[in-house]
């Protein structure tokens, strides 16, 4: 007991840089005050099981079995748009532009301003550069290329939306954080002075650059390290401006508070929805691609307002799901609702509403196909150049892909 108290900085010392800090302080205090914050961690909305359910020899045998892991991975190179830093070049006509980097990073140019939600520009959504998901695309530009960018924006803290080099990159440049209560304490350690900080609880707001950020609530969980204290919060985000209204819901199960967002916040010109990494495993937590429609119904009045674009699917290998559902399943509950949505491959910048937006399965022709039977040679999946014909205009990139097997995000 004598030597227990001095041994602990000297372990927090040794804790990796990537699993961030914890918070403390007047930091630590603000969060106990937090009316989302009880029995010691932050509460949900409503209740949510944040452990993966049901028997783990059952999904054992689903996770690993060898055709359902081919099936979670794309059969081709994935392309990526090729002509994105001359398109952003030029101005949004509308006023307003969406370009997703894949999983759920997105540039948002709206009004004259340029908000990213969680950039992930890694190449592992993972505490170490040797382990963990690895991208099945590249980013499609550097990060170092898309000039100024007035706010980041981060839905929570696990390693697919908050990810170490990619905020050492953007902590030597100018541009403001907008980030969940206790999240500042990451950001700090990696060299994010905290003037540059904006920490909000749920339902709380700041002005940037003429937007108005608002943190709204989501049903999901947080923490990086061996130990998940439950003490930094998630959030989905409201992104006003003074002609545009834009929804990004981070990582989120599906329940009754996006209808309350929408009629407080709404209705959008864009919702970004989460859409992939789920399974029957963890159901409170992720949404299908039919819950993802209707969390963009309620969003909007339950009306089919505005565009949907679908996030956090195609680009890191997170569940047991086959690749290319989450697509699938969006597309089907995009045309089962007569909801517009948009379908950009990696890098496409497109304008919400704009006749031209990408609308087309894309990522059909990189679709692995059925394995070999006994004694017959597999069927390939189609050639990637295929692709330009179903992705819209512009020549797409395929690029190389290393499997990668992972359990959740």
């Amino acid at each position: 007991m004598t030597g227990s108290r001095p041994l602990r900085p000297r372990l927090r010392a040794l804790r990796p840089e990537a699993f961030g800090a914890d918070p403390s302080g007047a930091r630590l205090e603000r969060i106990r005050r937090s009316p989302n914050f009880a029995d010691g961690v932050f509460q949900n909305p409503v209740g949510a099981r944040t452990r993966p359910s049901g028997s783990m020899r059952e999904f054992a045998k689903i996770y690993f079995h060898k055709e359902q892991r081919l099936r979670r991975n794309p059969g081709a190179a994935v392309p990526v748009y090729p002509t994105t830093l001359a398109e952003l070049a030029k101005p949004p006509a509308s006023g307003l532009r969406l370009t997703w980097m894949g999983h759920s990073s997105v540039l948002a140019e709206i009004d004259g301003r340029r908000v990213l939600f969680d950039p992930v520009w890694g190449d592992r959504c993972s505490p170490f550069p040797f382990a963990g998901p690895k991208r099945l695309h590249p980013v499609p530009v550097p990060l170092a290329s898309l000039g100024k960018v007035d706010v980041v924006v981060i839905s929570h803290d696990h390693y697919d939306h908050l990810d170490l080099p990619t905020i050492k990159d953007l902590a030597g440049t100018d541009t403001l954080f907008a980030v969940p209560l206790g999240v500042g304490a990451h950001l700090e350690r990696w060299g994010v002075p905290a003037d540059r900080l904006r920490e909000l609880d749920w339902n709380e707001s700041t002005e940037i650059a003429g937007l108005t950020l608002t943190a709204t609530p989501a049903r999901h969980f947080c923490g990086r390290g061996l130990r998940n204290q439950q003490h930094t919060l998630w959030a989905s985000w409201v992104v006003a401006g003074k002609g545009h209204r834009i929804y990004h819901s981070g990582d989120t199960g599906y329940f009754p508070g996006f209808a309350e967002i929408g009629a407080a916040h709404g209705p959008f010109d864009a919702t970004m929805i989460q859409i992939g990494a789920y399974s029957e495993y963890w159901p409170d937590i992720h949404m299908t691609p039919e819950e993802g429609m209707r969390a963009h119904l309620d969003l909007q009045g339950g009306n089919p307002h505005g565009t949907m674009l679908p996030i956090h699917w195609g680009t890191f290998n997170l569940a047991p799901h086959p690749w290319d559902e989450p697509g699938e399943g969006t597309l089907a509950a995009a045309r089962g609702a007569g909801a517009a949505i948009a379908l950009p491959v990696p890098g496409q910048p497109f304008e919400p509403g704009a006749a031209d937006a990408p609308d087309r399965p894309w990522w059909r022709p990189f679709v692995r196909t059925a394995p070999a039977q006994p004694g017959r040679p597999a069927a390939a999946a189609r050639p990637a150049p295929a692709a330009a014909a179903e992705a819209g205009p512009g020549t797409l990139r395929p690029v190389g892909r290393e499997e990668s097997e992972t359990v959740g995000s």
